[in-house]
């Protein structure tokens, strides 16, 4: 199969690219400079020279491929209109990736009792996603109803993902950031009382259920992709003992927003985001082999 690959520098696309290539399929993926391009050449990916905006050039990759994997960015709108414009009527696969944040709330590290499972896309129940999120999930929606265009449309919407990743970027977002911190300043830290939880997945896990979702999965299906889950208490309890640090440390919103930045604070590292993903078993067979972040921190964060 030959798969055109939006991300494939990044942390999940090449990561993505690393498990197809090994599984005896081609790979054309997106990349934004000469520089970049020469490394995934060296890879063994053909590079695509482009951004995201290139939609004339999106379309007509879609359009030559078996199958396209975007993996770049979960809220451009006009890349994704490109891909499906390339693909309409012709039943291959388009696997999207979204991201869990659009069922997280500005809880500024307090706890929730709210889990999420998958009928809140598939059957458009009465729950609205924050404002901030509400763009994504019309998207992911857009990229649902595609189905209806002969495109075998795919969501999978990951949570915190951990794990070194396979391809040009090694580091995924949340726990990295909050050990970067720790090292920097000597202090673990989580944003308020950091009871706060997130569903969690394994880079290796996820790009697994990728290729699954590649070749099972039905047009117009979403899934959230989860595998355990952890508070960032625990979380950064986990990073100080690895770096041999005293006790994490509570620090206010307000102080994380300024060192953070008020998006990544509040929606990634402060924020609940509890989700349940029982499709992924069910109708693709998948069979995730970690379970927790936190063993992996302790075993294998460096």
């Amino acid at each position: 199969m030959r798969v055109f690959l939006t991300g494939a520098t990044g942390y999940i696309g090449g990561s993505i690219a690393d498990l197809l290539l090994r599984s005896g399929h081609q790979v054309d993926g997106l990349a934004r400079t000469e520089d970049k391009a020469r490394e995934l050449e060296r890879r063994g990916i053909t590079p695509v020279l482009g951004t995201l905006d290139d939609a004339a050039l999106l379309t007509a990759r879609a359009r030559d491929a078996d199958a396209v994997v975007n993996a770049a960015n979960s809220d451009h709108r006009g890349a994704v209109e490109a891909l499906v414009e390339g693909l309409a009527g012709t039943g291959r696969p388009l696997v999207h990736t979204s991201g869990s944040a659009i069922v997280s709330t500005d809880s500024r590290g307090a706890a929730t009792d709210d889990v999420f499972t998958e009928e809140i896309i598939a059957t458009g129940s009465n729950w609205r996603p924050i404002e901030e999120k509400a763009a994504r999930v019309a998207l992911d929606r857009f990229v649902l109803d595609a189905a209806n265009r002969d495109v075998r449309s795919v969501v999978l919407c990951n949570p915190l993902i951990y794990g070194h990743g396979r391809g040009m970027a090694r580091d995924s977002v949340q726990v990295p950031v909050l050990a970067r911190q720790a090292r920097d300043s000597g202090i673990a830290r989580h944003v308020g009382e950091g009871r706060n939880i997130w569903s969690t997945v394994h880079i290796d896990d996820l790009t697994d259920l990728y290729l699954r979702a590649l070749t099972d999965a039905p047009a117009g299906s979403f899934y959230f992709v989860e595998n355990g889950e952890a508070s960032f208490g625990d979380i950064s309890a986990a990073i100080s003992r690895k770096l041999g640090l005293g006790p994490a440390e509570a620090w206010d919103a307000d102080a994380a927003v300024a060192h953070w930045g008020r998006d990544l604070t509040l929606y990634a590292l402060a924020s609940n985001s509890r989700v349940r993903g029982g499709r992924a078993l069910t109708e693709l067979g998948w069979r995730p082999v970690h379970s927790s972040v936190l063993e992996w921190i302790e075993k294998d964060l460096v």
